[in-house]
């Protein structure tokens, strides 16, 4: 591998269990992440997905693609637009720098109406 490949794209369907879910995994129980009215009240269209369930579908994405064995050592990830519930984000990814068995990846998650996520992650890719 080498800087500038690119890692094959992976679309995830944003559904409403998935955002509920991905809240409650990880302990996260603001109302904006499960109430669709209350999201309303709030400024938001519906539910949106919470920065723990993004973060894992991130790291999900990397070791998919590295194998079983690779060692997240560094998610930096800032959130965009937000994922609601009927769009698909997609996530794609571009080897920035590769040293030795470290590899740090530029990460985008796009969905309907821009940039969810972007960041890198640095691995260690096992031999």
């Amino acid at each position: 591998m080498n800087a500038g490949d690119r890692l094959p794209p992976l679309e995830i369907p944003l559904t409403r269990t998935l955002i509920v879910a991905g809240a409650i995994a990880s302990r996260d129980y603001q109302d904006v992440h499960h109430d669709p009215e209350r999201a309303r009240q709030k400024g938001s269209p519906d539910i949106f997905m919470n920065i723990l369930t993004t973060n894992g579908l991130v790291g999900r994405y990397i070791t998919d693609h590295f194998g079983p064995r690779t060692e997240l050592r560094r998610v930096a990830i800032r959130l965009g637009a937000p994922n609601h519930p009927g769009d698909t984000m997609v996530l794609t990814g571009t080897v920035e720098e590769v040293a030795g068995d470290m590899v740090t990846v530029r990460v985008v998650g796009a969905n309907g109406i821009g940039e969810h996520v972007t960041g890198t992650v640095t691995v260690r890719v096992a031999a």
